[in-house]
């Protein structure tokens, strides 16, 4: 894999920052560490429920929590897999055309309202589009791990990622 500057050169005395990998930057079997970690509020995880209409009492009713195997809310699984995947945007799709598909998503351990996760990312495959010849398909496994290493959440999801000097914002000054 090639080194990645996330700045470009405008001119003399200008550089502009430019994150995320484009299409060619991407190579099978490298596993990117994205960072920063996020720690989990419980602030967060009332407000995801609340935003997504979710009434699971479990996770936002602690007296209720309390009487549950975990003894503790337990925060909203569409919060971390959202969390995670924003977690790897600056490197997997910063440069993305779309989203083609998340599969394969797996819920292994509980997250509680402290805890710190962060997240990896291995590249999986990597073909040039066949109808588009500025843009490639590339699909990741990403895997959510907790503070102490435990993986809690793991999914692949495959984005179809602009080329080198074909991204909207490549030549704008």
């Amino acid at each position: 894999m090639m080194e990645f500057n996330p700045y470009r050169k405008i001119n003399e005395n200008r550089y502009r920052e430019d994150f995320g990998f484009y299409f060619e930057d991407f190579e099978e079997g490298v596993i990117i560490e994205h960072r920063p970690g996020r720690t989990i509020t419980r602030t967060d995880n009332t407000w995801m429920t609340l935003l997504t209409m979710n009434t699971a009492q479990l996770h936002f009713d602690a007296h209720y929590a309390q009487n549950t195997e975990w003894k503790l809310p337990l925060v909203d699984s569409t919060l971390t897999l959202a969390i995670v995947t924003g977690m790897t945007v600056n490197t997997i799709s910063k440069k993305v055309v779309a989203n083609l598909e998340w599969d394969k998503v797996k819920l292994l351990k509980p997250i509680f309202e402290g805890d710190t996760i962060y997240a990896e990312s291995e590249i999986i495959s990597k073909r040039e589009s066949k109808s588009r010849p500025t843009q490639g398909i590339i699909t990741v496994e990403t895997r959510g791990l907790k503070q102490n290493g435990d993986l809690f959440i793991s999914f692949s999801r495959t984005v179809l990622i602009y080329k080198r000097g074909y991204a909207p914002d490549y030549n704008i000054t």
